[in-house]
């Protein structure tokens, strides 16, 4: 494999290949190898020393407004190398080109969200969480919360999807707040968050240790976690079982922020009727959810609620919407969706329809229509599939199961109270999406749904033109959900810091906490 190059890893601040020949990463439309990677040699327990030390200190010796400084200049940088970043998404993703702007730009737009919060905090060191409370008859005794860096690192053990987007929305709020990050990409797709981290240390935009990846294996990460230090996982329930359960969470109490299964929702207002606004706008954004990066997205719309008068008109109307998605090589401009990750995720997607069609029919299938330039035995690629049911109260598997690509199930409900037991189902989730032209209904819906769902999207016919996507996580709201989604919070604007921040009651004079409030500045949510 000597014409297939070995991607260095970034750790103790410095630039580390493997001693080994390392895990090769594939094109996952035409099956060849493109780049490899790896970690064997890897002193551990030196980088994260590094990153603790050298990274942290340096971080938080800076303010606010001088780390939000630091976010806009790898904003430059990632700008500036846009063109590369879409060709390695193109050719290790297997994504269309609108695809991976939802990875790439999606990154770069949040870290300049960062920036400009950031900044807007000032040259502040520490936070001051709400106002000082008296603790006596005489005033001059008063508490005041504070939230301070923890003096830790921040690992990320990133899922294969989102390799651009995934490490920067969590690293932004980081730096941010003065923690160094340690990155694991998921190995799939490496290469992209690989190629991102060089570039940016390349720039020498961050102190030493502040930005370290390590590729290839994630074994004995977790194992070099100390109490003040942090860890956020994105995949599986099942790893993150592991995790959680790790002795560093479950008897050292390192925070941690877990992403998992997620089984989201749409639902049509039981008053819309077949061809209304709030019905198109359902119709289209279960197609878009289905397709966007093969929908291979922890928010995509994996279940779809409609009355029952409703169930065959929208089985027809999403149906035409997905047949005209071209499936195969991203490089065809005539493709609209591309290929999932790698045969891997191809042989768990299939296998997952299968066993959704134990309790649903199917309505479309995409595999129907040739392969664009691909060829069938080789390439990841999966068409798209709606399933439907008509009796989904006696259903279990569709309440249970994702199929993480592109695939949703239609049901049919009778009522509105029937249509929110059915969505509970799903044990919690990341997002649920309304359609209705009234906002008594939405309101309604929202106040019903949002203690099992991290967001509530209500698309209605007056933001139908502005509205930002079912599925699309902006800085600036809450991405997480309770219960099979993780029960983490990432984003939600400033929200984010206290992941990365601790908070501690200060009882002492006014005097004391004067001069303390001069390095700090008021944290409002």
């Amino acid at each position: 494999m000597s014409d297939c190059p070995l991607l260095p890893n970034h750790f103790a601040g410095r630039w580390q290949t493997a001693t080994d020949e390392g895990t090769p990463l594939l094109d996952p439309v035409k099956g060849t190898p493109l780049v490899r990677v790896g970690r064997a040699g890897l002193d551990l327990a030196e980088g994260f020393a590094f990153a603790r030390t050298q990274g942290g200190n340096a971080l938080r010796a800076m303010t606010y407004r001088q780390r939000a400084t630091l976010l806009g200049e790898i904003v430059k940088v990632l700008q500036a190398n846009r063109d590369a970043y879409y060709e390695i998404a193109t050719a290790n993703c297997g994504t269309v080109t609108k695809d991976s702007a939802v990875d790439i730009d999606g990154a770069i737009f949040t870290l300049g969200f960062y920036a400009k919060q950031g900044d807007a905090l000032g040259d502040a060191t520490c936070l001051l969480d709400g106002a000082r409370i008296r603790m006596a008859k005489d005033p001059v005794f008063q508490t005041q919360h504070v939230m301070s860096p923890t003096r830790g690192v921040a690992l990320f053990i990133n899922a294969f999807n989102f390799p651009s987007w995934g490490l920067w929305e969590k690293a932004a709020p980081a730096l941010l707040s003065g923690v160094p990050v340690i990155v694991k990409p998921a190995t799939a797709t490496a290469w992209l968050t690989q190629r991102m981290v060089k570039d940016v240390v390349d720039a020498g935009i961050l102190p030493a240790g502040a930005l370290s990846i390590v590729c290839g294996s994630s074994a004995g990460l977790m194992d070099q976690l100390q109490p003040f230090d942090v860890v956020s996982f994105t995949g599986s329930a099942e790893t993150a079982k592991i995790i959680r359960s790790h002795p560093a969470v479950a008897e050292k109490s390192v925070r941690c922020n877990i992403e998992a299964d997620s089984l989201n929702s749409a639902l049509l207002d039981p008053a819309a009727a077949e061809g209304d606004e709030a019905f198109n706008l359902l119709v289209s954004e279960v197609a878009r959810e289905m397709t966007v990066k093969s929908g291979q997205k922890c928010t995509a719309i994996r279940r779809v609620f409609v009355p029952r008068a409703l169930y065959a008109a929208a089985a027809k109307a999403i149906g035409a919407k997905l047949a005209k998605y071209p499936v195969g090589d991203p490089r065809n401009e005539s493709v609209r969706m591309g290929a999932l990750v790698s045969r891997e995720q191809f042989n768990s997607v299939t296998a997952g329809i299968a066993q959704i069609k134990t309790e649903a029919e199917v309505l479309f299938d995409g595999s129907e229509s040739p392969l664009v330039d691909a060829d069938a035995s080789v390439a990841a690629c999966v068409a798209p599939v709606l399933l439907g049911s008509k009796q989904p109260v006696n259903a279990r598997v569709l309440h249970e199961v994702e199929v993480f690509g592109p695939v949703a199930t239609l049901m049919a409900y009778d009522d509105e109270a029937q249509a929110y037991d059915l969505i509970r189902r799903g044990e919690g989730s990341l997002v649920c999406s309304l359609y209705s032209a009234d906002p008594a209904f939405t309101a309604r819906a929202t106040l019903a749904l949002a203690d099992s769902h991290g967001r509530v999207h209500a698309i209605s016919p007056d933001v139908a033109a502005v509205q930002s996507g079912h599925g699309n996580v902006m800085p600036m709201s809450l991405h997480g959900g309770p219960g099979r989604a993780g029960g983490g919070e990432e984003l939600g604007g400033l929200r984010a810091l206290g992941f990365y921040h601790r908070r501690s009651a200060v009882q002492a004079s006014v005097a004391a906490l004067d001069i303390l409030a001069q390095t700090a500045t008021p944290f409002t949510l």
